[in-house]
């Protein structure tokens, strides 16, 4: 590959020199071996080791001296925020710039996928895409079995089945052999391929592909299929794109890599893939991804972490859970704490940390980066157990979506933060309530309550269960993936409501999309004097700091998602124990990682809150680990 650029590039002048430009820092030797690495290989990559400005530093690097016309680097991310990112670095210098346009490609990997592959392949044969989206999939499809009279037998047939609805709105294509086959949401087919009712199952899927209608699956397969068809194609891919980087690799699935394996594998193709295989959250329900089998056993690691210092990274090391990894805290020499409270003092908890971080913290770190609380749970759910959820330690603490440009999906985001950390029933209240602004403003109807949707996928309420899941499980990063859904959400509108739709116009701001960044804070009301130095803290799930940096960092101990265990509990337990963290059960492991995520947002202090009859048993492991304990009455 060296012939596609300038063989200096990686020489250590160019590197300090564009680094310094950047206002980047090199002082380790992982970081260096990365940099001017051309080889395939795998980097693990710690939180705060600084891997995004590493990733903006090296393409810069090649982006300077690239030579071919025709050939170019490909960076492939899991999101499209995480693509963004990348390219908002390279935008930076000249010649990161150039990577921004042919022969180079920057993008996620459904992005790739859909591009050099899935389409093409259905262009070839005639077919417009109309709607790539899972939900819209389950509705058209549940409708042309119900309406068409050729797919009686299969009807008839999913009637003895408890799941035969599921077979057909889960309906997905795989690749097999060569062969493109049409499968039940299991990636088998549900009957004989030789049976009538096979042959109608076959045919269904057939007729949605023809009419344009996919699932977000669907298109790998397709690539995949095309691909095996014609294999010059990934000849070709694999010579268009002798570089490929692939960022956040610990978001991939085991689906998305199989492609890439294909095209990329067997070449002379150069794959470097980084990401931090701890911050992966899990994945739930029986049809999730399987994560892929990122980092191989003899990966790279930049284990270095420059957020924060020794003791965070202590903690960190022992709660890796996907890949045991010592990491080494070469930032700030932070402080851990951790906060005892009684039953009745509760609410102590946030101004007893806020005077904390008024104290560990230089001030205008805290103003610049206002202390943040986090917890698993926002909101209280059923369970009687107290407390549970940020909103226990912060009384009055309410999650109320912006009434201003992009409103809803300010609100969805907010909903999805409430089912990630467990609260369901307030995740789909506050969205359904944010759907009914929405009608005011569009109909002059009223849209019925949740008590009374009807659960058929066939008919407006079932359709409205099946938006409402969608908006809360869909990625949110892309204006394109928001139109879809906010379509289908005026196409609903007139039937819920009995009511035509009149006032459209007027949803322009409610219904625009806005990017992450955009998204307005949880602000907590200043619980002290700002004349002593405290500064308000902002609260938020840990789920939604993923990716953060913090002066101050509190953990809330929330309930655990199965409503019988607490999580900082668990994790105090964990580390009494110096237990390996991968071999906990999997409530403590899903415990730990979430923690994980959370603990290495900080960089001058961490703390945790934990009710004193859970946490005392571990007072003495903790203060033997160089924490500090405190009461919140000596606060």
């Amino acid at each position: 590959m060296t012939n596609l650029y300038a063989p200096d590039v990686f020489i250590k002048d160019k590197v300090e020199a564009l680094a310094q430009q950047l206002g980047l820092e090199l002082p380790h030797l992982e970081q260096w071996d990365f940099i001017q690495s051309a080889e395939s290989l795998d980097l693990q990559a710690a939180p705060g080791s600084g891997k995004t400005s590493l990733i903006g530093l090296k393409l810069a690097l090649l982006g300077q001296g690239w030579t071919s016309p025709t050939r170019g680097i490909c960076v492939l991310s899991h999101t499209n925020t995480a693509k963004d990112e990348i390219t908002h670095r390279l935008a930076a210098t000249p010649a990161g710039r150039r990577l921004l346009h042919y022969p180079h490609f920057i993008g996620t990997i459904q992005a790739f996928t859909n591009t050099f592959f899935a389409l093409p392949a259905l262009r070839a044969r005639g077919i417009e895409i109309q709607t790539v989206d899972d939900h819209a999939y389950a509705a058209e499809a549940l409708r042309l079995l119900e309406r068409h009279p050729k797919f009686r037998k299969l009807s008839t047939a999913l009637e003895y089945r408890t799941n035969g609805p599921t077979l057909v709105a889960e309906a997905r294509y795989v690749c097999d052999a060569g062969k493109l086959i049409a499968t039940g949401p299991d990636g088998t087919p549900p009957f004989g391929a030789a049976s009538e009712s096979g042959q109608q199952f076959a045919a269904l899927k057939e007729t949605l592909t023809e009419r344009g209608v996919f699932r977000y699956h669907d298109m790998f397969a397709i690539a995949e299929h095309h691909v095996a068809r014609h294999p010059q194609l990934a000849l070709a891919a694999a010579h268009r794109f002798p570089f490929v980087l692939l960022d956040e690799m610990q978001d991939t699935s085991d689906l998305q890599q199989r492609l890439l394996d294909q095209v990329f594998g067997p070449s002379s193709t150069v794959v470097q893939r980084v990401g931090d295989v701890n911050q992966r959250i899990f994945a739930d329900g029986p049809d999730a991804a399987q994560p892929s089998s990122f980092p191989l056993p003899h990966a790279a690691q930049l284990p270095v972490s420059r957020r924060f210092g020794s003791k965070i990274a202590a903690l960190a090391s022992d709660l890796t859970i996907h890949r045991r990894q010592r990491i080494d805290g070469a930032g700030h020499d932070g402080a851990v704490a951790l906060l005892l409270f009684d039953d009745d003092t509760v609410a102590e908890v946030v101004p007893a940390f806020e005077r904390m971080a008024a104290v560990t913290v230089p001030r205008q770190l805290l103003l610049d980066n206002p202390p943040r609380v986090l917890g698993a749970r926002l909101t209280r759910g059923s369970a009687k157990a107290f407390p549970q959820s940020v909103s226990c330690y912060v009384p009055g603490f309410t999650i109320t979506p912006v009434q201003a440009t992009g409103s809803l999906i300010t609100a969805t985001r907010t909903a999805q933060e409430l089912r990630q950390s467990g609260d369901n029933h307030a995740a789909v209240t506050l969205l359904w309530n944010a759907i009914r602004d929405v009608a005011r403003l569009a109909c002059s109807g009223v849209l019925p309550t949740l008590r009374r949707l009807d659960r058929d996928p066939t008919t407006a309420g079932g359709r409205a269960r099946l938006l409402l899941h969608d908006l809360l499980t869909s990625p949110l990063d892309s204006h394109v993936e928001w139109a879809v859904l906010t379509a289908r959400l005026l196409r609903l509108l007139p039937d819920l409501t009995q009511s035509p739709l009149k006032g459209v116009a007027r949803l322009t701001d409610p219904l625009a999309h806005t990017p992450y960044a955009a998204q307005p804070a949880l602000v907590l009301e200043a619980s002290a004097d700002a004349d002593e130095g405290v500064v308000a803290s902002v609260a938020g799930s840990i789920q939604s700091a993923k990716g953060e940096t913090h002066a101050a960092t509190l953990i809330l101990e929330c309930l655990e998602r199965s409503g019988k265990k607490y999580d900082v509990h668990e994790v105090l337990g964990l580390l009494s124990r110096d237990q390996d963290a991968s071999k906990a059960l999997l409530t403590v492991q899903r415990a730990a990682q979430l923690v994980f995520v959370g603990a290495t947002r900080a960089t001058h202090l961490l703390a945790f809150a934990a009710h004193r009859t859970r946490a005392e048993p571990y007072v003495e492991a903790m203060t033997a680990r160089g924490w500090s304990v405190h009461d919140i009455h000596a606060l």
